[in-house]
This record gives structure tokens, C-alpha cells and sequence, in this order.
């Protein structure tokens, strides 16, 4: 009842207006239906800024008569927001033929109309006119139907509310009518008036009906844990608890959801936050709406953060959750169980994991992707975390590795590198695994991946054995034009070896228009090549398909495994001499195979080289100890620095958590009010949950946002200062009259481009000669897209003359208001730089010293965040690329890689830009380009 509630209306032709005159017409003229369109947009009007104070007594004859229902209940409306004081602040004389009208309809024989003449007075505050119906308010809670009852009530506590004295004994009638009422409604009504009227009176009544809550309305018992949630005695406070457990057995899922949230309020006991807790559990499984089930695992969450280490036996509870369907509503109960895994049941939820794994292999679920690629991250965190269950896992993992996807699969193979790094021990189990697996992976990707880890953890001449015959296998057999071409035309049937070698020729149109030759026997290969063809080995595949940025990484990893094997003391000088000559025939025919019309794409000039270099070392040996720090030395420590710095981030992360909840024993206790200055480590968002009232800003800041609306020689000068809340703009607007003359009926008008909406509008107001005038209106903003605010104002002109207008500035929307700083892995950056259509590419010329500086601007600029590891720039570095990202408030994503260079005093390069839609991306893409521009200093020579 303390609450103030808002009635939104809608406007749907806000260019029309009627006049006082039209309404005065309609009202005295028209029927029930004309009256009732009437009387809606007086409404809206009204709403809208326009009292017409004119029209009161129209409505009192024309309107009030009427037995129309729909009719009588839109007057209600209009008694509760017409003026009803004149300009001296007396009560109208009006208003006491209201006052009757409303007397005889709470006598009103039909209920409906008694209700909804008791609901219009906890509305009114106006003790003169409720001094006349206190009487009838009264009679009103003997009436035999209950929708007039519950009503009666609300009534006698806002007459109260308003003036005590007109009911000094509101709270004797109230509870007396609580002891004697039996529709469940009515008590509900009359015991929140009564605790907010008489606080004993309501604890009795709590008292008195213990024996049978468990039987009571759920509309009542949401009343009492009301009730108990706003009251402040700690005293009670054990009774408290007591009574809301017992309510954690009621049948309404209501109840119960509002019992748990007030004891995790009340009690800070592990056992009675572990028994809501689990009745928050319960409700998430038996709840339909996936959105209450996203509600209820919320407050479970904040429950662990508020009490960490309580929920630790209730993990695998948690995890019953994975039975439904909705992909979010599975990763909210992993990512909840991930905070809560411990060592005593890291070996229970593996098994789950394991589990739904294998369930979501076999699952036609459209999600059951997205599902997979969850639990691998889990499983990865999980068994990072706890080593002792890393074995197991891999095992479990490589098991599944050719049957998931290419993103699964990239999972796998990151946690695979991590788990070999950390746990020496698995490294040769692990190897084992991955070499059995590579004849059945067919994906480009997941087998570089695998070669790389070949390359830097095969260390014993076994391994490196058993991986060259794998690769051998991959291969099949070489030369390999030589055995393709003896494939196809073997394949001929009924034609000669001769008339099989004179292949016919077709011109064919390239993709730039011109026309080139096609030989039959490469077009045949191509066709058979774009399918996915499982009868070859895996490498063969990938090269005939074009794919020889593979080949490139297979040429490294030959390099690798020789020169380790030139390190091995006791390695066999004829073996090596063989994996050598069997490793330059491998890749010289690779480089013929590329440059050969049986591969489906020509081999391009960086794989050609970079398998060139790895011949030229294969064939030369280990001479040069740079080469051997470049191949065995360098990418495993880079990646072994990677993995040290995520456990950092981690440490401090874990860290800054555990003094989240802690406090040291001789921690000075700051007061804000015996401080002479406030110190900026307080911390001023609890001052604002406390009091309800924001820290107000510096006037430096508040200057900054000031904006001039017209010039210093127009009648009207206007500025405004522009406040961004989260989802809208407040235009707060001073307005002053540098005229002698009084100008009257002036209103600003204002108008936006964009994903803008103007919510309010001004008033109309008259402002004297040299006056003063503030208003305010506010913008609903939709989306992170720069917008425009532009609009004028209008009074009207002297002697009959034409309205004046004043064109006002533009006021743009700062995008970076609504722009924040985001973190996401490599993964989920790529699939989203795959998935988002709209790019926007900026080409950078920049003065800035170096490209520190330029990276440093653009993060700042654009508020995105730096998501490349280690992009530690040295005055020696002339290149820089780096991927950034950010969120907007309304959930929009933002991606952008930078590629820059230091070219003489120049900074030169690109920054492309991707979003789902095309605003974000050209906003942002605005904003690099103007810092681009702030950071030139060249002169124009010519114009």
C-alpha cells in the first residue's frame, strides 16, 4: 500500500488534437460510445501535460448521470488526476457534487461498482471530500460479497493514511474484521494493513494462527513472510526462522520460493541457508517455465557468494538440472557447480560429466552441440583444477575425439595440450592415444593440432618412431601425382593406356571473367575430390583437397622429431638416416603434388616455402644451435607461458575472492560522517543500497556533459545537461527568455534518429521577461547505435501573430556510454567472427610516437578490451595485431582486430570491425576513425 503505483498510457495519434470546444460537443451531444472515445483522450491529454480545468463541469452534467459501467469507471480516472483545487489552493466547489456522485455509488446496490468506488479512494487525499465518506467506507465491510470487502479495507487504511483523525480506531476495525472474515483475499488485505498500522496487533495474530499455518491461504502466508521480512526486531528473529521453515512445506511454489529467499535474509546458519537452498533446488526441477527456472538457479548462485562453501554437499542436487532441455538453463547449473566442486566430489561430477557426454553424442537435440562443447569446458576447468582426475578424463575425451564436432574437437585438443603440459606423467599415455587417433580424424584443423603436440612432447626415440609410421600411413603411398595418376587411369574402363593419356580440354570462365583451359582428368579429380571422401588417409585427403597449410605444419613437425632425435645419444644413426630420406621424399612429393593439376587447389607460396625450409633442414642436420632453440625450444615455451599466465589470472582471481569475505582482525573501520574527506577507497555503492540516494558527481564531470542548444543572440537560449542512465538519456534543459516581452504557450518539441524514442513530453509553460525555466524529458534508448536528439521551440508571437520557432542544436548520443569492456576465449571470438555479418573496416594513418600509444588510445577510445595474451609492446616492435572485444548494455557484441605498423613517423594499417548489427559496427567503426584523425598532426598542403 506504500508503494506508488504508475498508470502507462499510450498515445496513437499524437498529432491530433481537439480542442475544449470539440469536447464540450461530444460530451453534450453525444451517446454512451462517443462519450466513452471522448473521455479516453481527455485522458490521454491530461496525461500528457494539458489540465483543461474548463471541462469539469461538462463531465459533472453530461458524464456523471450515466449508468454506463465503461463510462463510469473511466470517470474514476478522471476524478483521480483532475486538479480538484482552484489557483488559491481552496477546494473546488465542484467537487462536492463529486463528492455526493461518489457517496450514493458506495451505496450502490451492484458490487462491482462499490469496489470500484473503494479502490478510487485509496487514491484520493483530499480529507474534506473523505470526511463525508468515512460513514459509507465503513458500511462497506459488512457488505456480503468479498470483491467489496477486500476493498473496504484498503479504503479505511488510506483514510487513515490521510488523516488520522477521521478513523482514530482504523486499527481496532481492522483487526476485529481479521478475526471474523474468512475469504482468504480479504484477511490477506486486512492483515497488511494491520502490520502496517499496529505492529503487535499483527505479531498476536501471527501467534495465534501457528497452529494452523500450514492449513492457511497462500495469499495469507505470503503476507506473513511479508510481513517477517520487513520487520526489524531481533529478538524475534529465531521465531522467525522457525516459522518461515515451517512454510518451506507448503503446497504453493509461491510460498515456498518466498520462504527461502527471506530465511537466506534472516539466518546466516549453514544448516537453515542449506535447507533453502535445497528447497530452491526442488523448485528448479518441478518448475515448467524455463524462465523460473533461470530465476531460481540466480538466487542459488547468490546464495554460494553470499555463504561461500555452504552448498558444497548439494553439487550433485544442483546437476539434476541437466535434465531439461534449455541450453541455458544447463550451462547456469554447470557454471554454479564449477564454483562449487571441492576434492571430496570432483570425482562424483566427473562421472556425471562423463555421463551427459556420452547421452549428448547420441542426442538429436538441435543444441546438442552447443551441450557438448559446455561440458568439455567443464571437464577441462574441472580436471585442471583437481589433477588427479586429468587421466581419466583424456582418456574419456580422445575416446570421443573423431565423433564430435570441429569446435568439440578444438576443446579437446586445448585441454589436451594443457593436461600434457602440467602432468608429465600422462605425456607418453597420452601421445599413445593421440597417434592411434590420427588415422581417424578428418578434420584439417584438429590434425595440426595434433601434430603440434606430436612434434614438441615426442622425446624418446620409441615415440618418435611410432608417430613417423602413423604419418607414413596418413600419407599412403608416394610419389604421390605418380600413384594418383596410376589411380585414375586404372579407374578407366573399356579405354586404352593411349586414348587414356590424350585428355580432351574445355575453356572454362574463371572468377574474374577470363577464360582458361580444364583438362578432363583434373576436372574428374576435382569432382571426386569435393566430396568427403573416407577411402583415402587423412593427409592424402587433405593435400589432393588443397589443404597445404596442413602439409606446412607436417613439414615442421618432420624438422622437430629429427632434430630430437639427433639429441638421443644412443638413437640408431641408420634409423635416422632413414626417417630422414623417407621424411625429404615425403615433402618434395607433396610440393609436386601442389603444383600439379591432380590437387583441387594449387599450393600457395608460403606453404611452398615454408616446406622448402623444412627440406633444406632436414637435409643439412642439426649445424646451427639457433635452429635448434627456433624448433624445439621456442613455441613450447611460449605456450608454456600461456598456460603460467592463465593460472596467474586465476591465483589473483581466487585471490580477490577469498578477501571478498574476509577481513583482517585489525581493519580500520572508516565513518563516512566524522571524515573530513571522503576517501576514494569507501566504497560509495553501499552508501547508495543503504540510503537509496546516489553520490552525487563532481561539478567538473557535470560541466562536461553540459551542451548548448541555441546561440547567445536567439530569443530563447537553451542548454542542456545530458545524464545517461542505463537504458535512456535524461535531457535536463534550462530555458531563458532574453526578450522584454512575457512569451506565452512555449513548449519544446523534441524529436530523434535512431534507436531512440522521446518517452515524456515537456510541458507548455508561460516565462516572464528575462526568466528562468527548467525542464526535463526523457529517451528511451533501445539499442548501442549513435542516435540523434534534435527538436525546437515554439511560443506564440504578439497580437495574433504566427507561432515562433527556435531551431535547437543537435545532441548526439555518446555510443561509449553504453559500451563496456568484455572478456571471451579464443573459441567463442572465432564463432562469432564467423557467425556476424556487418564489418566495417577503418584504414589508420596515425602520428602517435608508437604503437603502444595507438593501442593504448584505441582500448581507451573504444572500450574494448585487449583479448590477445602477452601483447606487451617493446619499443622495438614495428608490427602489431591484436583481437578486441566488447558488450554493450543491451547484450549487442562487439568484435574488432587491429593489424597496425610503425612506417617512418606514421602508424599505418587497419582496424576491422564486426557486429551483428550494422550500427554497432559503424558507430564504433566512427569512433577509431576519430581518434585515427586526433592523433594525425599533418598539414594539408592543399585543399
Amino acid at each position: 500500500m506504500s508503494e506508488i503505483a504508475y498508470t502507462l498510457v499510450y498515445d496513437s495519434n499524437p498529432a491530433s488534437k481537439v480542442s475544449v470546444a470539440e469536447f464540450r460537443t461530444l460530451l453534450e451531444k453525444g451517446r454512451d460510445e462517443s462519450k466513452i472515445d471522448a473521455m479516453k483522450q481527455i485522458l490521454v491529454a491530461m496525461l500528457d501535460g494539458n489540465p483543461m480545468p474548463d471541462l469539469l463541469m461538462h463531465v459533472i452534467r453530461y458524464v456523471m448521470p450515466s449508468k454506463n459501467k465503461e463510462l463510469k469507471k473511466l470517470l474514476y480516472f478522471y476524478w483521480e488526476i483532475v486538479s480538484k483545487h482552484d489557483e488559491q489552493g481552496k477546494l473546488r466547489q465542484e467537487m462536492i457534487l463529486v463528492c455526493n456522485a461518489i457517496q450514493r455509488d458506495l451505496q450502490h446496490p451492484n458490487e462491482y461498482i462499490r469496489g470500484n468506488t473503494l479502490r478510487f479512494l485509496t487514491k484520493l487525499h483530499e480529507p474534506e471530500l473523505l470526511e463525508q465518506l468515512v460513514p459509507s467506507a465503513r458500511a462497506c465491510l459488512e457488505h456480503r460479497h468479498a470483491y467489496v470487502r477486500k476493498y473496504a479495507i484498503f479504503a479505511i487504511y488510506s483514510i487513515y493514511q490521510v488523516s488520522d483523525h477521521l478513523i482514530p480506531d482504523a486499527a481496532e476495525i481492522i483487526n476485529d474484521f481479521l478475526v471474523t472474515e474468512t475469504d482468504p483475499t480479504c484477511k490477506r488485505n486486512a492483515f497488511i494493513s494491520l502490520g502496517n498500522l499496529d505492529h503487535e496487533a499483527a505479531l498476536r495474530y501471527i501467534q495465534d494462527s501457528i497452529s494452523n499455518l500450514s492449513d492457511a491461504d497462500p495469499l495469507l502466508q505470503l503476507a506473513f513472510i511479508e510481513f517477517i521480512r520487513r520487520d526489524k526486531s531481533t529478538e524475534l528473529r529465531s521465531r522467525y526462522v522457525a516459522l518461515l521453515t515451517e512454510l518451506l512445506d507448503a503446497n504453493s511454489n509461491t510460498v515456498v520460493y518466498e520462504a527461502a529467499h527471506s530465511l537466506t535474509l534472516l539466518s546466516s546458519n549453514a544448516s537453515v541457508i542449506s535447507q533453502a537452498a535445497s528447497k530452491f533446488i526442488e523448485l528448479a526441477i518441478k518448475e515448467a517455465d524455463n524462465n523460473i527456472k533461470l530465476i531460481v538457479l540466480e538466487k542459488i548462485h547468490e546464495i554460494h557468494v553470499a555463504n561461500p562453501g555452504v552448498l558444497e554437499d548439494l553439487t550433485l542436487d544442483i546437476l539434476r538440472i541437466l535434465s531439461c532441455q534449455d541450453i541455458d538453463i544447463r550451462s547456469k547449473a554447470i557454471s554454479i557447480a564449477l564454483e562449487l566442486v571441492s576434492s571430496r566430489n570432483v570425482d562424483e561430477i566427473i562421472k556425471l560429466f562423463k555421463k551427459e557426454l556420452q547421452k549428448s553424442v547420441n542426442d538429436s537435440y538441435d543444441k546438442s552441440t552447443q551441450y557438448r562443447g559446455v561440458l568439455i569446458s567443464a571437464i577441462h576447468q574441472t580436471a585442471i583444477k583437481f589433477g588427479q582426475v586429468a587421466g581419466g578424463v583424456v582418456d574419456l575425451l580422445l575416446d570421443f575425439l573423431p565423433e564430435l564436432s570441429s569446435s568439440s574437437e578444438s576443446d579437446i585438443l586445448g585441454f589436451v595440450k594443457e593436461v600434457i603440459e602440467k602432468f608429465p606423467e600422462l605425456r607418453s599415455s597420452i601421445l599413445a592415444r593421440l597417434v592411434g587417433a590420427l588415422s581417424q580424424v578428418r578434420s584439417g584443423k584438429i590434425y595440426r593440432g595434433v601434430l603440434w603436440i606430436i612434434g614438441e612432447y615426442a622425446l624418446e626415440e620409441k615415440e618418435i618412431q611410432s608417430v613417423w609410421k602413423q604419418i607414413r600411413e596418413s600419407i599412403g603411398e608416394v610419389p604421390i601425382v605418380q600413384s594418383e595418376q596410376r589411380l585414375h587411369l586404372a579407374g578407366e574402363d573399356g579405354q586404352s593406356e593411349e586414348s587414356t593419356a590424350a585428355v580432351s580440354s574445355k575453356p572454362v570462365v574463371l572468377a574474374d571473367g577470363t577464360y582458361a583451359t580444364e583438362s578432363a582428368l583434373t576436372s574428374d579429380n576435382k569432382k571426386k575430390l569435393s566430396k568427403d571422401d573416407t577411402s583415402r588417409p587423412p593427409l592424402r585427403h587433405f593435400i589432393l583437397t588443397g589443404d597445404f597449410y596442413t602439409a606446412a605444419i607436417l613439414a615442421s613437425t618432420f624438422v622437430k622429431l629429427v632434430l630430437r632425435l639427433e639429441e638421443i645419444t644412443d638413437a640408431d644413426v641408420k634409423v635416422l638416416n632413414a626417417l630422414k630420406a623417407e621424411g625429404l621424399l615425403i615433402l618434395v612429393s607433396i610440393l609436386r603434388a601442389g603444383q600439379s593439376s591432380i590437387v583441387a587447389k594449387q599450393i600457395d607460396e608460403d606453404s611452398a616455402e615454408r616446406i622448402l625450409t623444412a627440406i633444406t633442414y632436414i637435409a643439412e642436420g642439426k649445424k646451427s644451435k639457433l635452429l635448434e632453440v627456433a624448433f624445439l625450444e621456442a613455441t613450447r615455451d611460449a605456450f608454456k607461458s600461456q598456460v603460467q599466465e592463465r593460472e596467474q589470472k586465476k591465483a589473483l582471481k581466487d585471490a580477490d575472492e577469498l578477501l571478498k569475505h574476509s577481513h583482517a582482525v585489525d581493519e580500520v573501520v572508516s565513518f563516512r560522517q566524522l571524515s573530513k574527506a571522503q576517501p576514494k577507497s569507501v566504497n560509495d555503492e553501499d552508501l547508495t543500497a543503504a540510503t537509496g540516494v546516489k553520490v552525487e558527481e563532481d561539478l567538473s564531470s557535470r560541466l562536461k556533459k553540459i551542451v548548448q542548444l541555441t546561440g547567445f543572440s536567439d530569443p530563447v537560449y537553451a542548454e542542456a545537461y545530458v545524464k545517461t542512465h542505463q537504458f535512456d538519456v535524461v535531457l535536463d534543459v534550462l530555458l531563458v527568455n532574453q526578450t522584454t516581452e512575457t512569451l506565452k504557450n512555449l513548449h519544446v518539441d523534441f524529436a530523434t534518429l535512431g534507436d531512440l524514442k522521446v518517452i515524456d513530453k515537456p510541458t507548455t509553460q508561460n516565462i516572464p521577461p528575462h526568466g528562468f525555466f527548467k525542464i526535463s524529458t526523457t529517451i528511451k534508448v533501445t539499442s548501442a547505435d549513435t542516435g540523434v536528439i534534435f527538436g525546437n521551440i515554439v511560443y506564440d508571437g504578439g497580437h495574433g501573430a504566427e507561432s515562433r520557432v527556435v531551431i535547437l542544436n543537435d545532441v548526439h548520443v555518446d555510443i561509449m556510454d553504453y559500451i563496456k569492456p568484455a572478456k571471451c576465449n579464443e573459441a567463442k571470438f572465432r564463432s562469432m567472427w564467423n557467425e556476424f555479418e556487418w564489418e566495417n573496416k577503418i584504414n589508420i594513418k596515425s602520428t602517435l610516437p608508437s604503437l603502444k600509444d595507438y593501442f593504448v588510445a584505441v582500448l581507451e577510445g573504444t572500450n574494448m578490451s585487449n583479448l590477445t595474451p602477452g601483447a606487451v609492446i617493446g619499443e622495438e616492435c614495428q608490427f602489431l595485431s591484436a583481437n578486441l572485444y566488447s558488450k554493450s548494455s543491451f547484450g549487442e557484441d562487439a568484435l574488432a582486430n587491429l593489424c597496425v605498423e610503425k612506417k617512418g613517423e606514421f602508424i599505418t594499417g587497419h582496424v576491422r570491425i564486426r557486429a551483428k548489427g550494422q550500427g554497432l559496427a559503424l558507430s564504433l567503426g566512427d569512433r577509431v576513425a576519430g581518434l585515427s584523425k586526433k592523433g594525425t598532426g599533418i598539414k594539408l598542403d592543399k585543399v
